[in-house]
């Protein structure tokens, strides 16, 4: 069995442009997302089998609720208030974390291990110890500016756990 393979920011585009039905751009070089920051960040874990940490998936406030508004079809004013508030309501907090389900498929190629979504921590939230020391860690990453279509831009990091 391989090693996860960390997916592209193509790859990453394709899967949200599909789930929510809009065009999506994506930049690389992005920003590394600190959930400390104002707003937080919501934080999806991926664990094999055996119940092993093996990739995280950060989004900031702004693309938590953006994408969250998006794939329930709920007017961008709505994601722009949580936005201007610096805090994601239920409903939207639900629906980002649809997406971060969805986004275990980009880890589930070749023979690598399967990877599921284990959990996931919102903004405002504190991070689990185990988590918060790999969120800003040089390890294998891809640090993304991502741009919805009719609901603005927000950023994406998306990490391989050693």
């Amino acid at each position: 069995m391989s090693e996860t393979v960390l997916p592209s920011a193509q790859e990453f585009r394709e899967l949200v442009e599909g789930l929510l039905g809009r065009d999506v751009q994506v930049l690389t070089g992005g920003r590394i997302i600190d959930p400390a920051e104002p707003g937080g960040a919501m934080v999806g874990a991926y664990v094999d089998r055996l119940l092993r940490l093996r990739a995280l998936v950060v989004l900031d406030l702004a693309f938590a609720a953006r994408c969250g508004a998006a794939i329930g079809l709920v007017p961008n004013r709505i994601s722009e208030g949580d936005v201007d508030a610096q805090e994601l309501s239920d409903t939207l907090a639900e629906n980002a974390a649809e997406v971060l389900n969805v986004t275990a498929s980009l880890f589930n190629t070749g023979d690598g291990p399967h990877l599921r979504l284990d959990g996931v921590a919102e903004p405002g939230q504190p991070l689990p110890h185990d988590l918060a020391r790999w969120v800003k860690a040089y390890v294998p990453r891809l640090d993304l500016t991502v741009d919805i279509a009719g609901y603005g831009e927000g950023a994406v990091s998306i990490l391989l756990i050693p």
